[in-house]
């Protein structure tokens, strides 16, 4: 008896034990899986709880302004009054439709946006019964016996075969009311949940946004606010460079979606796309508001700001607006000119002048226009065409000789001051090829007066050196592939053939002809062969002016803090700083001697700019160029002129560029539309500087003010009267 009592006992620890055992196990499974959920998964969760409850909304804020060198407005914001609509996670398209109804008896929507895809969804809606029975049961069992289809595949497939099949007759029953309530649905449709949406920000009349706003409780995610438009104060004035940006209904362009997806951005968010809006577009686009939405099923219960937004940056331009202006007015006269005359300019339409600031890079200005036939209209009329100044290129003729001597220099095959004789070439099975000024004869001439003169047969000997040979009349000349390769090497260190590095997209290098014969190599050294953008003339040019520095040019100035007051500019947060590229490996002597040819261009009676700039009350230098180039089968001559002032302590330096400025044929002449346009712009900067000497101050002070504050003004207001 005392045993089995014995062995009952021993039964009931052991069955406790492994009952505390199955527990401790328990506890410890459960202890090990909320380390799991809040250790390894606790962020994500919290992630997906945010996702579902709370959510962010990045409501956009308007742009940085733009300004010129001396805080003239150039580009500014104009408010609007706004209609917008917010949709939830859960709002339906019945619903949406509903509220579109409701909003089209308080305003007036424009249905040219709307699409035959946007009217069949729409008559969809409308008749869903009909719509059903566009695509029978059987069609419809076909398809869901198909094993490689899903559920979702099944209902696209059966949603297009009722699209396909809604007639044009049925679509021409929708009402002029129905497609503005699709246009209405259309932009409520747009965008993100949660995300207001724009509705209409232009021609929004005092009488709808009244109307609207007296009704938005009848109008459910509707709302009434201040949106914002682009005003160019200056009209049409560097139109082209500036750029644009995206409206609303477009949000971010095709071509950069997934760039700027990758920033944080949304798809309807309004960006820089082009020019100067897209280069600077991370400064301008400013610092977004941002509202924690907290909702509840799907509805907004409660909104907590997160950030408070602020408008981009203000960026302020190396342009001299009031100089820019100017020039455009004196291209403008000048083209009105010879179009006038088209028995010397049969082909001429464009012009373009680049002034830049030689030592530091800043641009004054770019400007360009163009005599185009306005398609609406049906007349011609000028246009901005300032952005041909560093995208499109150009034969641009003897400016480039003082490179063509450098390169002598630079690869040894000629000494400052030497003498070589000018004559005809007559090389064996071509032609004769001259100079200008001497078909015939022979001519010593050291390489200044080559210069001066213009001489085309100077240059070709240089290049047949480099190419190394020399000349032997009635004798083939050396042919050398390498020698193109040569010069172009040395080109490139003043800015010649390749990208000046400026601050917009965009820019062409020019183009390089591919041919290697003999014959095109002494084309080259005249500058009819390659082709260069008038940016990059004016780049070449401000290396010779400056001692050889290659300064990479630039339109942006400085970087601002926004700030409220209309009559100043905010505090300084950047300053863009001169950037030298590289170093030309001439000497110091050696520039010095082409710099004394490029004087004498302007100064001594054979100079073939003297003519203009001899009465200046400015000491200039330069080179002036006349390139051949074919219109249509047919010769023409692109004309060009570079230069800078003042000679001895150069502050500004130009290019000028008039392709198929004229014709040589009938006794007709060159116009020297380039050469006018030259001295006109060269006279009207050092009339500028001095009218400014005595009224402007430090331009670069934290405290600077707007200058054209009230043109401004006048330019919003003139903008919200066409909106309304």
């Amino acid at each position: 008896m005392k045993r089995s009592k014995r062995k009952e006992k021993t039964h009931v620890p052991i069955r406790m034990n492994m009952l505390f055992f199955a527990v401790f196990l328990l506890f410890s499974m459960l202890v090990l899986r909320l380390g799991v959920v809040q250790i390894v998964n606790g962020e994500s969760y919290k992630s997906e709880v945010e996702r579902t409850e709370d959510v962010v909304v990045n409501t956009g804020v308007p742009r940085g302004k733009i300004y010129d060198r001396y805080g003239n407005v150039i580009v500014d914001n104009v408010p609007l009054n706004a209609i917008t609509y917010t949709r939830t996670n859960t709002t339906t398209t019945e619903e949406m439709i509903d509220v579109a109804t409701k909003l089209s008896e308080f305003i007036d929507k424009d249905p040219e946006s709307v699409t035959v895809r946007d009217k069949k969804d729409y008559w969809i809606i409308k008749n869903s019964d009909e719509a059903e029975g566009l695509v029978s049961a059987s069609e419809i069992k076909k398809l869901q016996a198909d094993e490689e289809l899903s559920e979702d595949d099944v209902n696209a497939k059966v949603y297009k075969m009722r699209l396909d099949r809604i007639t044009d007759d049925k679509l021409e029953s929708l009402s002029k009311k129905d497609l503005e309530i699709i246009a209405i649905y259309r932009e409520f449709a747009g965008g993100y949940a949660l995300n207001p949406q724009i509705v209409k920000n232009e021609d929004v009349t005092p009488d709808e946004f009244a109307k609207v706003s007296e009704h938005l409780n009848e109008l459910p995610g509707v709302n009434t606010t201040t949106d914002w438009k682009r005003s160019y104060v200056f009209d049409d004035t560097l139109r082209t460079i500036l750029g644009n940006v995206s409206s609303a209904r477009e949000g971010l362009p095709k071509n950069l979606v997934d760039a700027y997806l990758a920033e944080g951005y949304n798809r309807n968010d309004r960006v820089g796309k082009s020019y100067l809006e897209l280069q600077y577009e991370d400064l301008l686009q400013g610092q977004k508001e941002q509202m924690k939405n907290i909702t509840k099923n799907g509805s907004i219960i409660e909104s907590l700001l997160v950030q408070e937004g602020q408008r981009g940056k203000d960026v302020v331009l190396t342009i001299d607006m009031e100089l820019q202006r100017e020039v455009e007015k004196i291209i403008e006269d000048e083209l009105s000119k010879q179009i006038q005359d088209r028995g010397a300019s049969p082909n001429l339409d464009r012009a373009y002048v680049v002034m830049i600031n030689p030592n530091t890079g800043e641009i004054l200005s770019m400007a360009g226009k163009q005599y185009m036939k306005n398609e609406e209209t049906g007349k011609y009329e000028m246009r901005d065409a300032a952005l041909g100044t560093f995208t499109s290129s150009y034969e641009v003729g003897s400016v480039v000789k003082g490179a063509t001597v450098l390169t002598g220099y630079m690869t040894g095959n000629l000494t400052p001051g030497e003498t070589l004789i000018d004559e005809p070439l007559k090389i064996k099975g071509t032609p004769p090829k001259s100079s200008w000024f001497n078909k015939y004869g022979q001519m010593p001439i050291t390489d200044l007066f080559a210069l001066e003169k213009s001489s085309n047969s100077y240059m070709w000997k240089v290049a047949l050196r480099i190419a190394g040979g020399r000349y032997v009349p009635n004798q083939p000349i050396v042919n050398n592939p390498e020698a193109f390769d040569t010069f172009r090497t040395h080109f490139a260190q003043f800015g010649l053939g390749v990208p000046t590095g400026i601050d917009l997209p965009g820019e062409s290098p020019g183009l390089k002809g591919t041919a290697t014969d003999p014959g095109f190599l002494l084309d080259y050294a005249i500058g009819q062969f390659d082709t260069y953008t008038t940016m990059q003339l004016a780049q070449y040019v401000s290396t010779i002016a400056n001692d050889g520095y290659r300064v990479q040019p630039h339109m942006m100035k400085e970087i601002r803090e926004p700030t409220n007051d209309k009559k100043s500019l905010g505090s300084v947060l950047f300053e863009d700083e001169t950037k030298v590229l590289n170093r030309i490996d001439a000497t110091q002597d050696q520039l010095e001697h082409v710099q004394k040819g490029f004087y004498r261009v302007y100064h001594n009676p054979d100079g073939t700019a003297y003519n203009e700039f001899k009465d200046a009350p400015y000491n200039a230098a330069g080179k002036s160029g006349t390139a051949e180039t074919y219109v249509d089968g047919k010769l023409n001559y692109n004309t060009t002129i570079i230069g800078y002032a003042p000679f001895d302590n150069p502050e500004v330096a130009y290019a000028t560029v008039v392709p198929s400025s004229h014709i040589q044929a009938g006794g007709v002449s060159d116009p020297y539309t380039n050469k006018k346009i030259a001295k006109r712009v060269m006279d009207k900067y050092f009339e500028l500087k001095k009218e400014r000497a005595k009224t402007v101050g430090d331009t670069n002070t934290v405290d600077k003010k707007v200058e054209n504050a009230k043109d401004a003004e006048k330019q919003q207001e003139k903008i919200r009267e066409e909106s309304n």
